[in-house]
């Protein structure tokens, strides 16, 4: 199972992963199909920061994060880690998860 966390503002992207109070986590179980069993949820945080973003990350086991934006520090900090950190995308979360999954999705990506 892979877990993937997107930080939100809305239904879209938000623009830094440290400023966001809305994460939504994707649980991916690839079956047979290319797509596989689908499972969300969506975090609400008590207040924005890089560390309570890494506290999350930790805690629910994520593996690939997916952001607008992240500084260079906590970026090279969680590649550290052995995450994977797909940064500057841009949109509406549903085109960007479904690129990800489709294996589309690169860094510097606009889907608005």
């Amino acid at each position: 199972m892979e877990k993937i966390l997107i930080p939100l503002i809305g239904n879209e992207l938000a623009p830094r992963f440290d400023m966001a109070l809305e994460v939504l986590i994707v649980s991916v179980t690839r079956e047979t199909s290319a797509m596989g069993k689908i499972d969300e949820k969506i975090v609400i945080l008590d207040a924005p920061s890089s560390e309570t973003m890494y506290r999350m990350v930790m805690s629910e086991s994520v593996k690939t994060i997916l952001c607008a934006g992240i500084e260079k520090e906590i970026y090279d900090f969680l590649r550290r880690k052995r995450l994977r950190v797909i940064d500057n995308v841009c949109g509406p979360v549903d085109p960007v998860l479904e690129a990800y999954l489709m294996g589309t999705l690169t860094e510097g990506q606009s889907y608005y």
